[in-house]
C-alpha cells in the first residue's frame, strides 16, 4: 500500500525520495482521513489521506511542496502524487450536489454520487492550452502578472465553451498580443495539479501583426534568442519542455530558421 499524505499543499515523502509505502501508514490514520483509494502504475492500491496538520516530526519522513516533488520523486511517482492532490481538491468542491445540494458519497475510487437524488460526478479538469511562437531564429516569451518569480514563459490560456483546441491558440494569441501564426501543430499535454489541470501544448509560426501586449494579463514580453533568453520555468512544466525542444532543435544540423 502507497500513501499519499496532504497538507496546505505539501506531500509526505521518506527522506529518500519516495513516497510511503508498506503494510500500515506512516502514522496512526483515522477514517475520515482518507479520501479515496487509487491505484497506482503497477495496479497496487494507494490511500489519498488529508492531514489537518503537517506531519513534521515523524522519522525518516519530511513535508514538501507538491511542485518541488518534480525531479525528487520519480516520474511515476511524482504523476501519482499529483493525481492524489487533484481528487483531493476535487472532493473538497464536491461535498454538495450541484442540483439539489445533498451531500454527495464517493461511488468509485475517482467517482462520486448524490445521496438524495442520485446525479453521478466526475472529476473534469481544467483545459488550458500554451504554445510555442517562433520567428525565424526568435521564439516569443511573455510574462504574466501572475507569475511568482522573474520567469518568462509562453501565451497560455483556458479553453472556453463551444471552442477547439485550435481555436482557443489563435483566440488566446490575438486576444493577448495581437498576433496571427501559422502552421499550428500539437506537442503534447501534462496534468497539472496546481490545483486541477490538464496543459495541452502547441507549436506554430509567426505569420503576422505587431506585438501589443494585453496589459490586464502580460506584464512584459517580446522577442528572444537561444543565446538571449530572460529566466524560463523550471523543468516540472510543459513550458519548459517546449522552450527546451526548440534550443535543442536550433542546435541540430538539420534544424532550419
Amino acid at each position: 500500500m502507497t500513501y499519499l499524505c496532504y497538507c496546505a499543499g505539501s506531500i509526505l515523502v521518506t527522506h529518500d525520495d519516495h513516497l510511503p509505502s508498506g503494510s500500515r501508514p506512516p502514522m496512526p490514520l483515522q477514517p475520515w482521513q482518507v479520501v479515496t483509494t487509487i491505484q497506482d502504475f503497477r495496479g497496487n492500491d494507494c490511500q489519498v489521506v488529508r492531514l489537518s496538520t503537517p506531519a513534521t516530526d515523524i522519522q525518516g519522513y519530511t513535508m514538501m511542496e507538491l511542485r518541488h516533488t518534480f525531479g525528487r520523486l520519480s516520474p511515476q511517482e511524482y504523476r501519482l502524487a499529483g493525481k492524489g492532490a487533484e481528487l483531493l481538491y476535487w472532493d473538497a468542491s464536491t461535498r454538495y450536489c450541484g442540483l439539489c445540494g445533498s451531500p454527495t458519497r464517493w461511488q468509485t475510487s475517482i467517482s462520486k454520487q448524490c445521496t438524495q437524488c442520485g446525479k453521478e460526478m466526475w472529476p473534469s479538469p481544467s483545459v488550458a492550452i500554451i504554445v510555442r511562437v517562433t520567428r525565424g531564429q526568435e521564439i516569443l516569451l511573455v510574462r504574466a502578472r501572475n507569475f511568482r518569480g522573474s520567469h518568462y514563459g509562453l501565451v497560455a490560456g483556458f479553453v472556453e465553451t463551444g471552442e477547439t483546441l485550435e481555436e482557443s491558440v489563435h483566440r488566446e494569441l490575438w486576444e493577448e498580443t495581437r498576433i496571427c501564426i501559422r502552421h499550428l501543430r500539437y506537442f503534447g499535454s501534462q496534468p497539472w495539479p496546481f490545483p486541477f489541470g490538464m496543459m495541452v501544448g502547441f507549436t506554430a509560426e509567426y505569420e503576422s501583426g505587431t506585438l501589443q501586449l494585453q496589459q490586464s494579463e502580460l506584464s512584459h514580453g517580446g522577442w528572444f534568442t537561444a543565446d538571449h533568453l530572460p529566466p524560463i520555468p523550471d523543468k516540472a512544466s510543459i513550458a519548459r519542455r517546449l522552450i527546451d525542444d526548440w534550443t535543442d532543435s536550433l542546435k541540430s544540423p538539420h534544424s532550419h530558421p
